[in-house]
Parts: structure tokens; sequence; C-alpha cells
């Protein structure tokens, strides 16, 4: 028999896993065209058939189910006694990184900044995305780690919260000094998925005034630069507005809500690659920046 090597097996547990050549094409950071010829190899070298086509997916056979209960750990037990053996300092690999827009604001300065000084041979493919996408793009192999608002249910995922944002009703001065809301200005916020929709209105209420969203805008800096311009009011992530409330071209206009945004860390359910279950580990032990 010839020799088996290392990312032959890689190769056959996250087509198991993710379903697709083409989701494990993606994770792995090849084409599909080099899974499929190292299946083939895999399958000559045996001399079995290990994968049979069920609609889109590739379902293992008998034999290739019991070839990955049997290798997963040996792979696993490998590449955890290699990388413990550095203490974590010789990591290598690709990380791909999702967050919201809000959560790579808040979360993500810290948690990169601790990477790039300790795991120096781990590069970070970061991408910005809506909360359901992400989960989607987790779930499907195609991010490695999520940053979210919370909290977040979802079979097949894994997460661990990492702190609360808070909030602040915020306006141009032009717009305070002339009444606020006594003045009937708009209200604006993000669509109605996002949490800051549902605060938004609460404490609108709260503060005895109508519950409305005159507008939705999908992009925090950009209604940033609307409210800058005296445009209306809004509840924002306090770390996003922080900048713009010290250099004075935001004001606060209303009491700071009592809610916060939770924030959480995810990762597949079913994770086994220790780099990213290390980076995991480092999520779990840090905090939004206040």
């Amino acid at each position: 028999m010839k020799r088996i090597a290392l990312y032959h097996l890689e190769t056959l547990m996250w087509i198991e896993r993710l379903g697709t050549f083409a989701a494990a094409a993606q994770r792995l950071n090849t084409t599909q065209p080099a899974i499929s010829a190292r299946v083939r190899e895999l399958e000559e070298q045996l001399g079995t058939s290990l994968f049979r086509r069920d609609g889109r997916r590739m379902v293992l056979t008998a034999r290739g189910r019991n070839l990955v209960r049997v290798c997963e750990p040996l792979r696993q037990g490998l590449e955890q006694a290699l990388l413990a053996a550095s203490d974590f300092t010789g990591a290598t690999g690709t990380v791909r990184i999702g967050a919201g827009e809000i959560a790579a604001a808040s979360c993500l300065p810290g948690f990169v900044e601790g990477i790039e000084r300790d795991r120096p041979g781990v590069m970070m493919e970061v991408s910005l995305d809506l909360t359901a996408r992400l989960l989607q793009q987790l779930l499907g192999g195609a991010q490695d780690i999520v940053f979210l608002a919370g909290p977040v249910a979802s079979p097949g995922i894994r997460t661990v919260p990492i702190g609360p944002a808070g909030l602040v009703w915020a306006a141009s001065p032009s717009v305070v000094a002339g009444g606020g809301f006594a003045s009937r200005i708009p209200v604006w916020s993000l669509p109605d998925h996002s949490p800051l929709h549902a605060v938004t209105r609460e404490t609108l209420a709260l503060n005895g005034l109508p519950a409305r969203v005159d507008h939705t805008c999908t992009n925090v800096r950009t209604l940033i630069g609307i409210l800058a311009q005296g445009r209306g009011a809004a509840v924002l992530p306090e770390t996003m507005a922080r900048e713009a409330l010290a250099s004075g071209a935001l004001a606060e206009v209303l009491p700071r809500p009592a809610q916060a945004i939770p924030f959480e860390a995810a990762i597949r359910l079913r994770e086994s690659d220790p780099v990213i279950l290390d980076l995991f580990d480092r999520a779990a032990r840090m905090s939004i920046q206040h």
C-alpha cells in the first residue's frame, strides 16, 4: 500500500462533516478538483469506495464511517500533541472569523491583537455580515468562529458569552439644543431584525414618547454620519459612538437605555480543530472593550 498522508484523512473528515466536496475545499483553502483527487488517491490506496452520492451530499459508506471513527481521534491527538509541545506558539493555518458590524467594533480589536501577538503563524480572514448569514456560514464551514449579538440559540453551535455593550441615545448638538424630541425629530434605527430596533421603541415608550422608528439604516457608521448632520436621533452602541460624542459631533439626547446588547462567540458544536478550539477558549476569556 502506498503511503497515506495526514491531509488525506483531514480531507475525508471535512467532507464527512460538511457534506460536500465544495464545502470541504473552501474550508481547506483548496479547489474542488483537488479534493476529488485526494479522495480518489485514498480510495485507490485502500481499494474500496468511501463515499456514495445522496442528492447533493456525499455520504460515507460503512467502511468510510468506520475509517473516520477510528482515525479522527488519532488525527486530533497528533495535532494537539504537536501544538501543545510548542505551547501553541507554533500554530499555523488560516482561521475564518465572522462578525456583525457592532461585534466587530466592540469585540474584535482586542481579540485580533492577542492572536497577532501570541499566534503569529495563524492567518486571520475577517468578514462582516448579518447574524443570520454568519450562522449559516458557520454551520456550512465557511466560518470557523463568529462574534454575534446574542443571545443566539441554534442547533449545531456552541456559544460563550463575552459581555454586553452599553447603548446611548444620540443626536447632533444642534438637535439637542433645539429641544430634541420636543421638536418631533426623526427617529432612526437599524432594521427590525436588529436588537437596537426593539430597544429604540422600548426606551421611547419609557420616556413617555411615541414608540416609533421613522427611518432605518443597515450600517451604524453611516447612521452616525447621518445623525451628525442633524438629521435625527438614534440608539447607538456606546463603543461606536464614543469618538463622535467626545469630539462634540454628537450629544446625548435622552437618558442611556438600561438595556445592553449581549455578545457571544460561537463555533460548531462538533468542532475539533485544536487551533480553533484554542481561539474559542481565548474568546471565552475576553470581554467587551468599555
